[in-house]
C-alpha cells in the first residue's frame, strides 16, 4: 500500500467535520471514508455520502463477518468503518481519512501503525460550548452530557501524533495541509511512489566508466 491512513479525531462540536470537508475540497488525492452508523438519519443527512445508515441487527453481523476495520459505540451508536473500501484506496495510491472517535483510534493503531493521527483541539471549553449550542439542535441535559464527555475525549490527546488547535478555522487548515504534505514526503510514501526513479538512480551507469568512444 502506498497510500496514507490519516486518522483524525475530536471531542463533538470541534469543527472536525468542517475541516476534513475543506481539506478534501483543497487538498487532490485524499478521500473520506463514509463510516457505517446504526443512528437515526438526521434531516439534511444523505444516505451513502454522510453515512451508511445501518441497521443494528446488520451492523452486528457485519462485525461478526469480521467487515471492519474498527468500530466503537458512542452515545449509544454503533460506528464503523469498512476494511474493504480502505484497502482498494491504499493500495490504489490514494489518501484516506478516518473521521473516528479515540477509541477507533485506538484500533487503528493496532492494526495500522503506520497510519498518522491527528487530533483536533478546541480552543477552550466555553467556546465548545458556545459551539454546541449555536447548533441549536439539542437540550441542555445534551449539551452537558457531551461536554462531560469532550473532557473525557480530550484526555487521550497524547496518544495522537500532532494536535491542531481549531481556534481560527482558516490556520486550523493550514496546518492540516502542512501534515498531509509532511506524510507524503516520509520515507514509506516517497519509497513506494519513487520506487521507479529510486531504483534507476542506484543503478544506472557508473560515472567514473565514461561514455562509450567511437
Amino acid at each position: 500500500m502506498s497510500g496514507t491512513l490519516f486518522v483524525i479525531a475530536a471531542a463533538s462540536g470541534t469543527g472536525k467535520t468542517s475541516l476534513v470537508k475543506a481539506l478534501v475540497e483543497t487538498k487532490p488525492g485524499i478521500g473520506v471514508s463514509v463510516s457505517h452508523t446504526t443512528r437515526p438519519i438526521r434531516p439534511g443527512e444523505v444516505d451513502g455520502e454522510n453515512y451508511h445508515f445501518t441497521a443494528r441487527d446488520d451492523f452486528q453481523r457485519m462485525i461478526e463477518a469480521g467487515e471492519f476495520l474498527e468500530h466503537a459505540e458512542v452515545f449509544g451508536n454503533l460506528y464503523g468503518t469498512s476494511r474493504v473500501w480502505v484497502e482498494a484506496e491504499l493500495k490504489a495510491d490514494r489518501d484516506v481519512i478516518l473521521e473516528i472517535d479515540w477509541q477507533g483510534a485506538q484500533q487503528m493503531r493496532r492494526l495500522m501503525p503506520e497510519a498518522v493521527s491527528i487530533f483536533i483541539l478546541p480552543p477552550s471549553l466555553d467556546i465548545l460550548e458556545r459551539r454546541l449550542r449555536g447548533r441549536g439542535t439539542d437540550a441542555d441535559d445534551v449539551i452537558a452530557h457531551r461536554l462531560a464527555e469532550a473532557r473525557g475525549d480530550i484526555a487521550h490527546y497524547a496518544e495522537f501524533n500532532y494536535l491542531v488547535v481549531n481556534d481560527d478555522f482558516n490556520a486550523a487548515l493550514a496546518d492540516l495541509k502542512s501534515i498531509v504534505r509532511a506524510a507524503r514526503l516520509s520515507f514509506r510514501s516517497q519509497a513506494a511512489r519513487q520506487a521507479e526513479l529510486l531504483t534507476a538512480l542506484i543503478s544506472g551507469p557508473d560515472p567514473k566508466a565514461g561514455s562509450p568512444t567511437a
